[in-house]
């Protein structure tokens, strides 16, 4: 019905240094957080020492998960779920802790996880994001460390340790020699972690995502998405270790650093230089997902659970700003003779999704179309495009609005795509604003054109009585796709 709202559900993520909201919408393959709330509590403090959770983040936390449960209620979100780690589990007033919660909050389901259920949940959630990771995945908190080996998309060993930054900073008592010393006892007890040379190293947790966060600032890099921003071996060991020894002075001063997390940033870069170590991984690749995004594809049906991920967040933008959902299907077999050598499977499903996001300018300003366009695919919420897919779609959609080839916001695909990558958008934009100019947006005209590709020349055929029209538009966008394929245009009218 016509403003009914999607399901909804929430979860609290209740950790050793903070604690946070999220409220999911709907129940597709594509996690699509409409809320998100974090309060740093540092629940953990001082738990190495006295074996309780600190006390003023008890306090804290009681009136925090009142609002959080406030909001959940408000919002509409059921499921509604909490999920307790490391500090709660491992602190003797722990279960008093979730008592409490439980009074506040009667009814809403709390879990204290376990190492392997915390393993398991970030797995999850990363496998959601990157369903072919192959290497370890390493999720850093507050008060533990997992570390899971991923094979094709598969989690296999896990094992939990007592790394997490709040933890590791009271073990070693503030000295940095000695918490680099701890770290590499700690990951020798780990010998499958040696297993994983020349794969990828799969960080999750916020410490983490500041680390990325810094390195993007610092390289200029185009696009500060932190999910699936990658970074060679060597850059990675570099920033270790300019963090992992920088005074708290010299932290402050950089750009992206953020202030509540200084603390904990050399210690997040001396456990993230020795897990390097640990596992010979070649890249790192920094995800936002974690065990709130497991939690999530828990409640998703089995159905949109096994969908193609990139896909399906295109075909759900596709379709919430698009005319007619039957027509990309149609474009992918139009466009399908341009090809001058068979889709690879990667190739393949970027072509399908620009197809299914051809049309997702249709309601905006058309002085500003192709802009707004090119920045909506760039910075969609889908969890599964790698920065390179982002830049190829966007760049292919751009051109799909005829956005100007020097334009200034087109840099940042630009500066992600190599050259051919870069021409391979462009054509599937060319050929896609060809297609719109004869179809007027309807499979059932498209239905009356065909393109050929012959030696030499690009047919456009259009059959008689159909309805498609070669009008002085639709011939300049058929010699513009025919230049960008070197080859000659050509229209040929048939029977119907």
């Amino acid at each position: 019905m016509p403003g009914q709202i999607p399901p909804r559900c929430a979860v609290v993520d209740l950790g050793s240094n903070s604690v946070r909201l999220v409220v999911f919408e709907g129940t597709g393959r594509n996690p699509l957080a409409i809320f998100n709330e974090k309060a740093v509590l540092r629940l953990g403090r001082g738990l190495q020492m006295t074996g309780r959770l600190n006390e003023e983040g008890v306090a804290a936390a009681l009136d925090v998960m009142h609002r959080y449960h406030a909001i959940a209620m408000a919002m509409g979100a059921d499921p509604f779920e909490v999920l307790a780690t490391a500090a709660v589990r491992d602190a003797s007033n722990g279960a008093d802790f979730v008592a409490g919660l439980r009074e506040r909050m009667p009814g809403v389901p709390i879990r204290i996880l376990s190492g392997e259920d915390e393993a398991s949940l970030s797995a999850a959630g990363v496998l959601c994001g990157i369903p072919q990771a192959d290497g370890v995945l390493a999720d850093i908190g507050g008060g533990s460390l997992e570390v899971v080996r991923l094979t094709g998309g598969q989690a296999g060993p896990a094992r939990t340790l007592p790394l997490g930054v709040i933890r590791l900073a009271d073990r070693a008592e503030g000295d940095l020699v000695r918490a680099r010393a701890l770290t590499e006892a700690d990951l020798a007890g780990v010998p499958w972690l040696a297993g994983a040379p020349g794969r990828d190293l799969y960080l999750v947790g916020g410490a983490w995502r500041a680390l990325a966060r810094i390195h993007i600032m610092q390289t200029g890099y185009p696009l500060r998405i932190v999910h699936h921003y990658t970074i060679g071996r060597d850059e990675a060991r570099d920033l270790t270790g300019v963090i992992g020894s920088a005074p708290r002075r010299m932290l402050e001063k950089l750009p992206g650093a953020p202030r509540r997390r200084l603390d904990d940033l050399p210690l997040a870069a001396i456990v993230l230089r020795r897990v390097l170590r640990a596992t010979g991984a070649q890249r790192v690749v920094f995800s936002a997902n974690g065990i709130r995004e497991g939690w999530y594809m828990q409640k998703v049906p089995g159905a949109n659970a096994a969908m193609d991920p990139v896909l399906a967040a295109s075909r759900e933008l596709g379709n919430r700003s698009g005319r007619n959902p039957a027509l990309p299907p149609a474009l992918l077999a139009w466009t399908a003779p341009l090809l001058s050598e068979p889709d690879t499977a990667d190739t393949a499903r970027l072509r399908e999704a620009v197809c299914w996001l051809s049309d997702v300018g249709s309601h905006d300003h058309p002085d500003y179309r192709a802009e707004q366009s090119f920045l909506r695919v760039l910075r969609q919420p889908g969890v599964a495009l790698d920065h390179h897919s982002r830049a190829f779609l966007a760049l292919a959609i751009a051109v799909r609005y005829e956005a100007e080839p020097g334009a200034a916001f087109l840099e940042t695909a630009r500066l992600l795509l190599d050259p051919a990558a870069a021409r391979r958008a462009e054509l599937l934009g060319y050929a896609l604003r060809l297609a719109y100019t004869l179809s007027a947006g309807t499979p059932e005209l498209l239905a009356g054109t065909k393109l050929l590709v012959q030696p030499g020349r690009l047919v456009l055929q259009l059959v008689q009585g159909s309805g498609a029209f070669a009008g002085e538009s639709v011939l300049r966008r058929l010699e513009r796709l025919a230049l960008a394929l070197d080859l000659t245009a050509v229209i040929e009218t048939i029977p119907g």
